[in-house]
């Protein structure tokens, strides 16, 4: 699927623009145009050549464009040019290879390339074994889950549009709900992060974030709106950490939810789409997987999926009649770490296992 996504995305990006953004016929000749037909995928910190050949003697000025940033300008050129493009510029993910030619009368064309910048690591494959066992409401289709100066929090979603979104504290030796806060059918909650004494809670389409005091959820502070949907949640004491759904992970501005930046995830093969529920531990962002009993541990600054965590063994105890494996909530105080699923009855405290990772 994932291969499929991506080959429909380039082959709609391989096609040149000319400057009234109408495509250019295949076969004919543009001014100026990459000499390789297909859109490339290379290794994180790989130099990579970029040849293009001008066709038209009345060009003026080629320039080669990375994203948004003019990497090399020639003026008038001729002939076979090449350039040595530093993949690694814009980090991992799908960026854009521009070639844009000027002719002596203003008018400028384009032919497009898709460079795929893939993960230099292989994920190391990472267990979670059970140490203890705790109730779960199995009536909590759980989104998010965290604690907050020593409290576990809950989110849920609503999947039957009866109002049953809420954000609540739930008492971790009995499953409990101690206090909480709802909204009406009109939102799908999703995940939530603790920040400041704030409670961040996300909403699926809706496309609204709803701010509460911790310390008392009854009181609604602020909400925010933003672009996309909205899947999991978590902060590293600076930032809000919001995945979509995508491989797309975004760190707002915890004031205003503005976008202070965005790094996609990716691993040696591509992208790592479906990240779900986050959490954020010793300086990794941990990922549920959308219907995979699978958590990625992410390296922040990067995208790089460091390790695969197989959680198999946890939904296998745990999963009964519910749904799937989502929700990490790191405890900092104790060094705990616990892991429960939609519609589940228990909630495990678990131990991870891997290569210079035991917790």
């Amino acid at each position: 699927m994932r291969k499929l996504l991506f080959l429909s995305l380039t082959v709609l990006l391989s096609i040149g623009f000319n400057s009234c953004n109408e495509p250019v016929v295949e076969n004919e000749k543009i001014p100026a145009e990459f000499i390789f037909a297909d859109n490339i995928a290379v290794v994180f910190d790989q130099v990579v050549p970029v040849g293009f050949k001008v066709n038209n003697k009345d060009v003026s000025k080629v320039e080669l464009i990375f994203n948004d940033s003019v990497f090399k300008t020639w003026a008038n050129p001729s002939g076979k040019l090449s350039f040595d493009l530093d993949a690694s510029f814009y980090g991992l993910g799908a960026k854009l290879l521009t070639l844009k030619a000027t002719l002596n009368s203003g008018e400028t064309y384009s032919d497009q390339r898709l460079l795929r910048v893939l993960s230099d690591v292989a994920p190391q494959q990472w267990s979670a074994s059970i140490v203890q066992s705790y109730p779960h409401n199995p009536l909590s289709f759980t989104q998010g889950l965290e604690f907050g100066n020593g409290e576990l929090f809950e989110s849920t979603g609503d999947p039957n549009h009866d109002g049953s979104t809420i954000v609540s504290k739930v008492n971790l030796k009995t499953g409990a709900t101690v206090d909480k806060n709802g909204l009406d059918a009109n939102y799908f909650g999703e995940g939530i992060t603790i920040l400041n004494n704030k409670v961040y809670q996300i909403t699926w389409r809706e496309q609204k974030c709803f701010v509460y005091d911790s310390k008392s959820l009854q009181m609604k502070l602020k909400d925010f709106t933003y672009t996309g949907e909205g899947w999991g949640l978590c902060n590293d004491g600076k930032s809000i950490i919001m995945s979509d759904g995508t491989e797309r992970i975004t760190f707002r501005n915890p004031e205003t939810f503005q976008i202070e930046k965005t790094i996609e995830v990716y691993d040696q093969v591509g992208p790592r789409t479906k990240l779900n529920e986050l959490e954020y531990i010793d300086g990794k962002i941990y990922a549920n997987v959308w219907m995979l009993d699978l958590i990625l541990v992410i390296d922040p600054n990067t995208g790089k999926v460091i390790a695969e965590i197989d959680a198999a063994s946890i939904s296998a105890e745990g999963k009964g009649a519910g749904d799937v494996l989502n929700g990490i909530a790191f405890n900092p105080a104790t060094k705990k770490i616990y892991l429960t699923g939609k519609y589940w009855s228990k909630l495990f405290e678990v131990k991870i296992i891997g290569e210079g990772m035991a917790m």
